[in-house]
């Protein structure tokens, strides 16, 4: 293994780390706020995913000798703050983040789960994906409504990387952010040592609790969306690269190690797509046999950041929220495009989608159970009625 190491994927594993964390830890930080964690316990949250997710890649890659990166899921993310809070609060979140893992390794281990899953309609999928981050893709524009000299610098940094390179746009909007809090907002008295003592790692365990309202409001739903947005196009992406693992064994990993970060505040991890394909593509090495150290450098960094999740979370603290919202936001509008496109692409199941859509995109909840089961629930009711009465949607 040792002669396989090269400073070409010690240098992607950093890119690597750095646009997986930096491009989307906001809208972790929103999920978790939303579903009812306090700072500290997001701020905890947030360095188990990333130890976890870290782990998880470096004992895949090493394994298997494949380039397998891993993500935290970013669209359960933001299906967390279109949920709410639940029943028992974030206790009762974490047992559902728990019970989401616990279905991601079934669905490894039990075929019968897996093909469930797969048998989903993809239109569907897409459309519940695309009505979760509808909201928090609002936020840039309301961040430009609440203050322009703040908004604006974001939205401006974001577009004109993006038009160079799209996959430094996001990175390029925090920077902005961090310019914004730094010369634009007034840094209220003991921040500096408020960002000191949050050097120090603190780990915040969270008691699960278990009911109904949050298994089938947070669990199910983002079950189904860390599977269908993240570990199946995971593999997909290995596939394209030439790359073939069996994908049960990986996909019930991720399912262990989204357990292990739960009880501390951190939702799923999975396999990752945008980060795989630099991990699997030429760029991460010429030969193709020793790519998955870029991976295993990647989960290396990926540790380090979430060492450091504290000072994040603290310095995010210090600017309203809807600037970090704006952030996060601009992280989703790629997702919320490609799901959305997805969704409507076919006019046979158009009409069952967009009732998905809409049912999802409202954020109603009934029963105490949020939009996005009830909108996966009307889209799949309204498909299979027009395929009982032979209506072509």
């Amino acid at each position: 293994m040792l002669r396989a190491f090269s400073l070409q994927s010690l240098f992607m594993g950093l890119l690597i780390a750095f646009v997986g964390f930096a491009s989307s830890f906001a809208v972790v930080l929103h999920g978790l706020i939303g579903v009812g964690a306090s700072e500290a316990q997001a701020a905890s949250g947030l360095m188990a995913l990333s130890i976890s997710m870290g782990l998880c890649a470096i004992v895949i890659s090493a394994v298997t000798r494949l380039p397998v990166s891993i993500a935290w899921s970013t669209p359960g993310a933001a299906l967390l703050a279109s949920a709410g809070i639940v029943e028992g609060g974030f206790n009762a979140a974490v047992g559902a983040f728990l019970v989401c893992g616990l279905l991601v390794v079934v669905a490894g281990l039990w075929k019968p789960l897996g093909r469930l899953v797969s048998s989903i309609p993809a239109p569907l999928a897409n459309a519940m994906l695309a009505g979760v981050l509808l909201s928090l893709c609002f936020a840039p524009v309301k961040a430009i409504a609440f203050n322009p000299l703040f908004g604006l610098p974001i939205l401006i940094a974001w577009a004109l990387v993006g038009s160079i390179n799209k996959l430094y746009a996001v990175p390029a909007a925090l920077i902005a952010f961090m310019l914004v809090i730094t010369f634009g907002v007034e840094i209220p008295a003991g921040a500096f040592s408020a960002l000191s003592s949050a050097l120090v790692p603190t780990v915040e365990f969270v008691m699960p609790q278990f009911n109904v309202a949050a298994m089938i409001s947070i669990a199910l739903p983002l079950f189904i969306v860390t599977m269908a947005s993240q570990n199946i196009p995971g593999i997909a992406v290995l596939k394209v690269n030439d790359y073939h693992p069996e994908p049960g064994p990986l996909f019930a990993t991720t399912g262990v190690f989204s357990m292990l970060s739960a009880p501390f505040g951190g939702h799923a991890v999975n396999l990752a797509a945008i980060t795989a394909a630099m991990c699997a593509g030429g760029d991460s090495h010429p030969d193709r046999n020793r790519r998955y150290w870029s991976a295993i450098n990647a989960g290396a960094f990926y540790i380090l950041f979430g060492l450091l999740a504290g000072v994040v979370t603290t310095f995010v603290s210090l600017a309203p929220s809807i600037l970090i919202e704006a952030v996060a936001g601009l992280a989703l509008v790629g997702a919320f495009a490609g799901s959305a496109m997805a969704a409507f692409t076919d006019p046979k199941t158009r009409e069952a989608a967009a009732i998905t859509f809409l049912v999802t995109a409202s954020g109603v909840s009934f029963g105490g159970v949020s939009g996005a089961f009830w909108g996966l629930i009307a889209g799949g009711a309204m498909l299979a009625l027009a395929r009982f009465t032979g209506k072509k949607s």
